[in-house]
């Protein structure tokens, strides 16, 4: 089974405390994924933090789970699924930096890998297009929230 990552890189205007609060928020990180997310539980230390975990919904998909793995505010969030998918050894790691000019760089990674033939590089290719869409489009509304 070989693994594949998706790596999406963006450069918002805002902030980062504001960047990231908004990707921390389970629900708030619908709209970037083009899921419907659920919260099942708060983290261990902080509502967003480590041990909170979530259900996704993509389209016709079965649910699945994600648990945060690690938090530090403002820096990094980690992920992985626990439950419900055909997806192995997937996990996710959101990068945050300041950038010169106030705004906040994002890198995000996340390893996708299937038994299934082919599904691996499908999944790959379509969150490579929806996280790069609901990225760009939640630096636009930022900008407009101002």
């Amino acid at each position: 089974m070989r693994s594949h990552w998706v790596h999406v890189e963006h450069d918002f205007a805002a902030p980062v405390g504001r960047v990231f609060a908004q990707l921390a928020e389970h629900e708030d990180l619908g709209a970037v994924l083009g899921a419907r997310i659920d919260r099942l539980n708060d983290g261990d230390t902080e509502r967003n933090g480590v041990g909170s975990r979530r259900r996704l919904r993509i389209g016709p998909l079965p649910a699945f789970e994600e648990t945060i793995t690690a938090f530090v505010p403002d820096e990094l969030i980690d992920y992985r699924i626990t439950k419900g998918t055909p997806l192995r050894d997937h996990v996710g790691e959101m990068r945050f930096s300041a950038l010169p000019d106030g705004g906040t760089h994002l890198d995000y990674r996340i390893r996708v890998a299937t038994p299934v033939p082919g599904l691996a590089l499908a999944v790959k290719a379509v969150l490579t297009q929806g996280i790069g869409k609901g990225l760009a489009d939640l630096d636009a509304r930022l900008a407009a929230t101002g």
